[in-house]
């Protein structure tokens, strides 16, 4: 039997250090020379402090932002560790809601959120985007139209004209992927650093 063991654990230790130890430090080497911002996890930083990740949204509530989509995404509730409370963009806890079509707490928080955002620009058609929370729930894009239907709303508390804020919007839009890949796109907290740097 040792005869059969010794060859079986000898595999196991070589495998162990080739794809536990050698492999993941040869790719991150290579990465950090080739991809040295992304292997980083693509951070934002402003005036040398880490601001966020290009790849992870953030909550924006102030009506002077742009705001991102709705994150599903929890954390547990320290008053009690067997329940959860809301926790938008919890890399830490990453996922959707679960809740389904019929569910009458997303029936009722999208309601709610419709109702919001009615409120914001009457009248207007309001993007899905705004109202849906994305599978993992940190998506950190919304759509151009997610985002200039925002603007009315973010140029009034600025003091900008709706013009301004309306071509930032646009200079901040993403192409498709390799030009045909995904649909375009606006990174939330790019457009509102790009918002901070606009001069009165």
């Amino acid at each position: 039997m040792l005869k059969e063991l010794r060859p079986a654990l000898a595999l196991l230790v070589l495998f162990t250090l080739l794809t536990g130890v050698v492999y993941p430090f040869v790719t991150t080497g290579i990465a950090s020379v080739l991809f040295p911002y992304q292997a980083r996890g693509s951070l934002i930083e402003r005036d040398g402090k880490v601001i966020g990740s290009a790849l992870i949204g953030q909550s924006f509530t102030a009506v002077r932002y742009f705001q991102g989509r709705p994150s599903a995404t929890v954390a547990p509730d320290p008053a009690d560790p067997s329940k959860t409370v809301a926790a938008p963009y919890n890399a830490a806890n990453t996922g959707g809601s679960n809740l389904g079509p019929t569910s009458k707490a997303l029936i009722e928080r999208m309601a709610g959120d419709v109702e919001t955002l009615k409120q914001q620009n009457p009248g207007m058609q309001i993007p899905t985007d705004l109202v849906t929370t994305s599978a993992s729930g940190l998506d950190p894009h919304i759509s151009p139209a997610g985002a200039l239907f925002q603007v009315p709303r973010v140029a009034k508390a600025r003091g900008l004209p709706e013009a301004r804020v309306r071509e930032l919007v646009e200079r901040q839009t993403e192409g498709r992927t390799f030009g045909i890949l995904g649909e375009p796109r606006v990174n939330v907290l790019a457009l509102n650093l790009a918002l901070d740097a606009l001069k009165p």
